[in-house]
């Protein structure tokens, strides 16, 4: 069995006159994370386009370390600087399958 991957997400939240800025960043430094032997599992956005959500995944928290550290990805943010933008990172574990159940999401109604 193959050791678990450091997995992190991430979850931007953007003003309207962010999205386009924040889009190209990515465009950007997305292609680092091969580097460091990371993964974008998933990349989600919201219909307006004004949160984002990534799953990305390393071989071991030093890859992620040294993602975050790579100087490439260092002088792109300037491209971020006087957004209107909010980042979490989470750290997350695979829990596996809830009973073999599919599980629905449901929206909040008015």
């Amino acid at each position: 069995m193959s050791a678990a991957r450091f997995t992190v997400v991430m979850i931007a939240e953007l003003g309207a006159a962010a999205v386009e800025p924040f889009d190209a960043y990515e465009r950007q430094v997305l292609p680092l994370l091969e580097r460091h032997g990371g993964r974008l599992e998933r990349r989600l956005r919201t219909a307006d386009g004004r949160t984002e959500v990534h799953l990305l995944s390393f071989p071991s928290r030093a890859g992620y370390d040294a993602y975050r550290a790579d100087p490439d990805r260092a002088a792109l943010r300037p491209l971020l600087a006087g957004l209107d933008l909010s980042q979490r990172v989470l750290e997350v574990q695979d829990v596996g399958e809830l009973g073999g159940t599919a599980v629905r999401s449901r929206e909040r109604q008015p």
